[in-house]
């Protein structure tokens, strides 16, 4: 999967974490998109470990398993922040 796509995924992933854990995290919406990348390729790491599947392109079950990297990334920011 290209880069472009990587962070596309990653920015809907970001978005999509950021409506599930709604609150003050801080940083604003680059902060978001940031951390929805980062997510993006947790969620695909661990989702090939534990075998729920990788991301592989830009559908609905990648932009699930990228948003839960982002909320495991979301969640360990706010808990060291």
């Amino acid at each position: 999967m290209g880069i472009l796509t990587w962070i596309i995924l990653g920015i809907l992933a970001g978005a999509l974490a950021k409506f599930i854990m709604p609150g003050i995290q801080g940083g604003g919406i680059i902060a978001t998109m940031i951390l929805g990348i980062i997510g993006a390729f947790v969620g695909g790491f661990l989702g090939s470990i534990i075998g729920i599947g990788s991301v592989h392109g830009l559908n609905i079950g990648s932009i699930f398993t990228a948003a839960f990297g982002a909320i495991v990334v979301l969640w360990l920011f706010n808990k060291f922040r």
